[in-house]
């Protein structure tokens, strides 16, 4: 017996990623037969330089993937990091064009997946579809040009807090699953140099370094001694998307659509929707 699609639809946990969660319920329903969950270790790779993208990605609840461009030299750095906001792989395209960057999991857990020309099909078919990607296509090449940016004026110790911050608008809690190798590769630079950076954050109290952990002390006074490229984001997302930011600085809601089809959550919905945090360990 073949489930309905509005069935079918309420068993896929939309909620747990906030662009597939701004869908209507009949645009769910589009999607829904063809999305497929999995599951990913910190450190698999979805897609590497040249690979056909043949799937979207949906990271769920506190799954992170961050798309890193591999130089000739041996190093790498980052230039965009997805959680449960967005998706991943023929997003800006329709998919099957060749990858031009890594996609590497850096926080494991569930996604669901969907053929790039499945979705194609559900964005021809319905114009909110099609608005939803197109405006979070546009932040994400904003968040690509600002780490451009970023990376190539700011020092590292800005650039750390950045990525940080990013990283924590995304798990909801000031406890970071990050490691020293893992933010020294993020930013380029070897481990020895990354450590002595993030000795010098925590000598000035921004941070606590554990082990496989790092702990922001005050928000606050990390977005203060960052440079601007991540309160600029955190602003094209709100403008463009109408994202809803939680107190812990988590996106915790999107709310844009076409004029008139879709609104803003407001901040007490969305935060009573929003699951708790669940950090695995690294």
């Amino acid at each position: 017996m073949t489930m309905p699609a509005p069935a079918l639809a309420a068993q896929v946990p939309f909620a747990s990623n906030l662009l597939l969660q701004a869908l209507t319920e009949s645009d769910r329903a589009r999607v829904a037969p063809y999305l497929q969950p999995a599951a990913f270790l910190r450190g698999d790779i979805l897609f590497r330089v040249g690979d056909d993208v043949s799937h979207v990605t949906f990271p769920l609840s506190r799954t992170v993937i961050t798309f890193v461009l591999p130089l000739r030299e041996g190093k790498s750095v980052e230039t965009a990091t997805v959680g449960h906001e967005g998706a991943i792989g023929g997003v800006v395209s329709h998919g099957y064009l060749p990858a031009f960057s890594q996609a590497v999991v850096q926080v494991g857990g569930s996604v669901l997946r969907i053929e790039a020309e499945r979705l194609n099909e559900a964005k021809q078919a319905s114009p909110a579809i099609h608005d939803l990607f197109v405006r979070y296509a546009d932040c994400l090449i904003a968040q690509l040009l600002q780490s451009v940016a970023c990376n190539a004026v700011h020092p590292i110790e800005q650039r750390c807090l950045r990525w940080l911050l990013t990283m924590q608008d995304r798990l909801g809690t000031d406890d970071l699953p990050v490691t020293h190798e893992m933010l020294a590769e993020m930013m380029g630079v070897r481990r020895a140099y990354l450590t002595k950076v993030l000795g010098e954050m925590q000598r000035d109290g921004l941070i606590r370094i554990g082990r496989g952990r790092l702990k922001f002390i005050d928000r606050t006074r990390a977005e203060r001694a960052a440079c601007e490229c991540h309160a600029s984001v955190r602003r094209h997302f709100q403008e463009v998307l109408g994202a809803v930011y939680g107190r812990s600085g988590e996106i915790v809601a999107l709310g844009a659509g076409r004029p008139g089809s879709l609104q803003p959550p407001t901040l007490a919905a969305s935060l009573k929707a929003a699951p708790s945090p669940k950090i695995p360990e690294p």
